[in-house]
Parts: structure tokens; C-alpha cells; sequence
């Protein structure tokens, strides 16, 4: 879940955050599941797995729980141990770092740099002889720079696992993200660019064993039915989400260009504020998973927009490196991040906002700064 400002009743009909689609084709989809009676990682399931790979271009792709679960398969099939170092971007969603704890490593927060992603050059001044990988965010559907990453990572020996729970479909010169490490993990979460009606996830790698142990883990560590290799978890997937997913994806470009469509809506109507407006860094298709501004006039804004019915989210207010979960690491300070949380808004997007809403957002905006 993401912090949002809930909506009060405005003149106008309310204007969500997000909204997931709904729609016949998906219901029957759905339905047809159900009649299945397969309902546990069956063949919608392998089905999804087969069209997933081959959308983003790897060899493998394990459903699971949660890109939360998925990232903890990663990093257990990684060999993560107690000690081992992974260096994080503190503005991310806590998931990515709770994975990294739960595999008992250690995050290494990373400061942010202008685009809010992963700041390579503050990433390569916090490596130590401990640290073993390295665990890029493309947030709110901004690839990170992805050579800058490489780089760190050669130079240092490091792994690199992306974390794209926000970015699916978002590519760098071309090629999607998810292909740059050694695996990758995707959401499914109702608000994402490829959205369940729940939660859900992936592991997607070019990595065979990777990508077997990832399997055996969510299922228990089975080898077979009865013969369990190693202690896993269950973890697994429902064939009715993967019945709709599997629509879904045939639509995910089209979502993601519609997105992009919205966006640049956006900075029509909004150029000219006081107010930073996201960015497209060079080389990246950004598939705007959410939009987000900066102003330090953000409280206000928010609840001027609440008060007209529209709703905005917080993402996120407090860093990871801030979080009482986190305290035992002695986080340093990363003046970046600090400041960016007190000044980010999101406004409303999704592949199924209207013109006409995204113009009522505009209006809105426009009429809280006087212009």
C-alpha cells in the first residue's frame, strides 16, 4: 500500500489516485479460471510465466506473491548471508529494503540524484569490502541509469538486482528494463502499469539456476511433491490472476502509451508553475507509473485538490533510511532524499484517467498558484 490523501466531496465527480481496469474481457477471463477448478500454478500460470518472459525479454519468469517476495527469492538464491552489504536508494518503497533484511543482509542506503533514482556516485562512495550487490529502483516508471550502474557494479564486483515493481515496460536505448542484472522483480499491484486485482509479482532472469531456485522457493523448496530440497516458503500464484494478467499484458504497451499520453498532458497544462515537473532523463522511455511534483507548498496544495475531489499520494513521505525498522544500521544522513520527501506530490494517473480529468487536475493546480 502507498500513503494517499483521501478524497472529500468536491463539485465535481471525485478524480481516484489510480484506477485499475475492469472490463468484460477480463471478467470472462476470470471466470473461465474459475471453471478450471485449477486455481494454484496451473496453466494460465505457466501460460503467463511463458508470455511475460518473452515480453520483456528474458529466459525465465517465476510468478510469486509479491515483488517483495520475489526480490527475497532473489537475494536467498544469491547467497545472501548475515554481513553481506547491498547498496539501496532510500527513496524507494519500504518492500525493497524489508527484502534485503529479510535475506539478512545489510541495505547500505543510497542518496538520490536529480531524477529521485539511485545516485551511482553516492552508491560507489558507500562500497565496502562487504558489500556484494547493488539494487536499482526504477521509480515511479523512471529507468535509472542503467550504464552508471553497470559501471559501479564492474568496477566494484558487485551483482545488480532491479528493483521494477514501477517500471514495467519502461526501457533504456530500446531495451526493457529487467534485462540489465542478474534477475529483476515485478509488481502486480492494482495501481501499477500492468495491474492485478490484488497483490502479485514476478522474478524475471536470464540466470537457469536463478531462476530454478527462485521456483523451488516459492513452493516450499520442493524437488517434487513429496521431496523438499531446502526450506523455502509458500509463495506461490493463483491462476485467476494470472487468467487476467494475461489480458492485461496483451494491453501493456497501449497502457503505458496512454500513461505517457497523460503525462505529456500534464506538462502542457502545468508549464509555467512554480512547480518541478518530472523529467524524462536521456536515453530512458519513462511509462509513468505515477506523476509526481515537487513544490514546498505541498501540504497546501494537496488539500486544496482534496477539496475539490481529487486525490493525491504521498510517495514517499518518510525514507527508508528514516524508518524505526531500519534504526539498528545507524543510517547516515542524505540531505537529497531528506529534503525531496518534504516537497513530492503525486497526482492522479493511470491508463484509465480521461482527458477530461487529467484537465480538471490542470485547472485546479493552475487556480492554487494564481495563475
Amino acid at each position: 500500500m502507498t500513503p494517499s490523501v483521501p478524497l472529500t466531496p468536491g463539485p465535481l465527480s471525485p478524480i481516484p489516485l489510480s484506477r485499475p481496469p475492469i472490463d468484460d474481457e477480463i471478467k470472462q477471463a476470470v471466470l473461465a479460471a474459475i471453471d478450471s477448478r485449477q486455481y494454484i500454478l496451473g496453466p494460465q500460470c505457466r501460460n503467463l510465466e511463458a508470455e511475460l518472459a518473452t515480453h520483456t525479454g528474458t529466459e525465465h519468469a517465476v510468478l510469486t506473491s509479491s515483488a517483495t517476495a520475489g526480490l527475497w527469492m532473489i537475494f536467498k538464491a544469491l547467497g545472501v548471508k548475515p554481513g553481506d552489504e547491498i547498496l539501496v536508494p532510500s527513496h524507494t518503497a519500504f518492500p525493497t529494503v524489508e527484502a534485503i533484511c529479510f535475506a539478512g543482509g545489510t541495505p547500505v542506503f543510497v542518496d538520490a540524484d536529480d531524477w529521485y533514482t539511485l545516485d551511482p556516485k553516492d552508491a560507489a562512495a558507500k562500497v565496502t569490502a562487504r558489500a556484494v550487490g547493488v539494487v536499482p529502483v526504477h521509480l515511479y516508471g523512471q529507468p535509472v541509469d542503467l550504464p552508471a550502474v553497470q559501471d559501479l557494479a564492474a568496477r566494484f564486483g558487485l551483482w545488480v538486482v532491479e528493483d521494477c515493481a514501477q517500471a514495467q515496460g519502461a526501457a533504456w536505448d530500446g531495451r526493457r528494463v529487467g534485462t540489465f542484472g542478474r534477475a529483476a522483480a515485478f509488481s502486480f499491484y492494482p495501481s501499477k502499469n500492468l495491474p492485478a486485482m490484488g497483490d502479485g509479482g514476478a522474478v524475471l532472469t536470464n540466470d537457469d539456476e536463478l531462476g530454478a531456485r527462485c521456483r523451488r522457493l516459492r513452493d516450499h523448496g520442493r524437488l517434487s511433491k513429496d521431496v523438499h530440497a531446502e526450506v523455502g516458503f509458500n509463495l506461490r500464484f493463483s491462476e485467476l490472476q494470472a487468467a487476467a494478467l494475461r489480458v492485461l499484458l496483451r494491453r501493456l504497451d497501449a497502457m503505458n502509451d496512454r500513461r505517457r499520453a497523460l503525462a505529456a498532458r500534464y506538462a502542457e497544462g502545468l508549464a509555467g508553475l512554480p512547480l518541478a515537473l518530472p523529467a524524462e532523463r536521456e536515453h530512458a522511455r519513462h511509462v509513468y507509473h505515477l506523476y509526481v511534483v515537487r513544490t514546498p507548498r505541498r501540504d497546501a496544495l494537496a488539500a486544496f485538490l482534496g477539496a475539490r475531489g481529487i486525490q493525491t499520494g504521498l510517495h514517499y513521505p518518510v525514507p527508508t533510511h528514516r524508518q524505526p525498522a531500519v534504526a539498528r544500521f545507524n543510517p547516515p544522513v542524505l540531505p537529497r532524499t531528506e529534503r525531496l520527501v518534504q516537497e513530492i506530490l503525486t497526482l492522479p494517473m493511470s491508463a484509465n484517467h480521461t482527458d477530461g480529468e487529467i484537465d480538471t487536475v490542470v485547472a485546479a493546480v493552475r487556480k492554487f498558484f494564481g495563475a
